[in-house]
């Protein structure tokens, strides 16, 4: 009965998305107009990340029964969004009804495959840790096929997709499964793992890789600081995110406000984490300047309260620290690009622990036959790598096969207070919303 409630009021009040490349002279913009309900706005703002896009500014109300939102938009080189396709995806894709209306649905634009077995792993993170767990995999006639590795904080997790390498499809027979756990679970507990190390299968399709790395992290605990990073580095608490959490107690919600260095995927990262603590956003802004990014978002929890006490208040500033820090660039950024075999994973990681590079971040994938790779390193104690090491690595590998792609661990500077803070804070002295009219019609 609530499924077909939620199909006559769809129908009743149809989608509106607005691709609008005229208003605004350096981005595209994207107005959502739709009913609303619990997570739309990240798997809004999953679609337009997924195509890698970039989300420069966008004013977000969702107030009642409905979902009121603007995105600027440029693509990674800055530039508006030409391409009559990725337009035509997104209109298509947002106005769709099982876009809105599947009460399952863990994320968008994935489907369930048998193609390969999806892997989950968690644990303390030490170098060398992917290194051996490619070894084991690669021992097991396990071809990775791709993969998303984070570290932070001092553990680990991994999403994995493996195929037979025999027949090139996924594993399906209990006891080489359960070997396999058995296996990577010796490998995450290492000598000394003071949490439980974790080995599960996941359903193929049905939560979004970023998003379930998040969950495990967040599952994990890896939010809860002690002071000191991995290797007995000292923690620079003035590089970490900025983020305060107040009462707005004339409106009854909780204010959350978010200051960190830009980079792609921020806003995804902060939703995610929100919408999984069972948090609704009512309204917010994003703004994004050369090197800092500003949030501030209006909050209550799925049950209609704001955030009532000192140790929740303090509970959500560390989950959302963590889930800015957990995909920020640390390190050397290096390219792998090269025919796709079986074992090369376990090569390349084996020739990184050899030479001492830690891997704090990696995103593996195969397309058409061919491996591209992407690895954030530094060296074991958490520093930059010496020039020379890489160069002694990238004539092993093959210099053209093996790249420096940017050096991602410049310091960002300490975060300034700024004029953006409180943005909706004269908008909730009315008793209508025109202000917020009025903001969308000059973005």
């Amino acid at each position: 009965m609530d499924d077909e409630y939620a199909k006559l009021i769809r129908r009743m009040n149809p989608p509106r998305v607005v691709i609008d490349n005229s208003t605004c002279k350096d981005a595209t913009v994207i107005q959502v107009d739709s009913v609303n309900k619990h997570g739309i706005l990240l798997e809004v703002v999953q679609v337009l990340t997924d195509l890698n896009l970039v989300i420069t500014k966008a004013y977000i109300s969702s107030d009642g029964g409905w979902f009121m939102d603007v995105f600027n938009v440029v693509d990674r080189d800055g530039n508006k969004i030409r391409d009559e396709k990725v337009i035509n995806y997104i209109q298509k894709t947002l106005e769709n009804d099982s876009f809105f209306l599947s009460p399952l649905r863990g994320s968008v634009g994935v489907m369930p495959s048998e193609e390969h077995t999806s892997i989950e792993l968690a644990g303390t993170d030490r170098p060398g840790l992917l290194s051996e767990v490619c070894a084991v995999l690669a021992d097991l006639r396990c071809n990775v096929v791709n993969a998303e590795i984070w570290t932070h904080n001092s553990r680990a997790a991994a999403v994995v997709h493996v195929t037979d390498d025999s027949t090139g499809c996924a594993i399906k027979d209990p006891n080489r499964l359960s070997t396999i756990k058995e296996l990577l679970c010796n490998i995450l507990k290492g000598n000394n793992d003071l949490k439980t190390a974790k080995m599960t299968l996941s359903p193929p399709g049905v939560t979004h890789r970023e998003r379930r790395l998040h969950q495990i992290m967040f599952a994990d605990r890896d939010y809860e600081r002690n002071g000191r990073t991995e290797h007995g580095r000292v923690e620079d608490i003035s590089l970490r995110p900025h983020v305060t959490v107040l009462d707005c107690i004339e409106k009854d919600y909780t204010v959350i406000t978010m200051r960190s260095k830009d980079r792609p995927k921020l806003l995804f990262d902060t939703v995610c984490t929100l919408t999984d603590m069972q948090y609704v956003v009512f309204h917010g802004v994003v703004h994004t300047g050369r090197m800092e990014a500003f949030q501030e978002y209006y909050i209550r929890h799925v049950d209609g309260l704001p955030i009532g006490s000192e140790a929740e208040r303090e509970r959500v500033m560390q989950c959302l620290e963590a889930a800015i820090e957990r995909r920020a660039c640390e390190g050397l950024e290096l390219e792998l690009c090269t025919e796709d075999r079986v074992g090369l994973l376990s090569d390349i990681t084996r020739i990184f622990r050899e030479n001492s590079l830690c891997i704090k971040r990696a995103e593996i994938s195969t397309r058409g036959g061919k491996a591209e790779d992407t690895f954030y390193v530094t060296d074991v104690t958490g520093n930059a790598v010496d020039p020379k090491t890489i160069d002694s690595i990238r004539q092993e590998i093959g210099p053209s096969v093996l790249r420096v792609k940017r050096n991602s661990r410049s310091s960002p500077k300490p975060p300034q207070e700024t004029a953006m803070s409180f943005l909706f804070g004269s908008l909730f002295k009315s008793r209508t919303f025109q202000t917020f009219k009025l903001i969308r019609s000059y973005s």
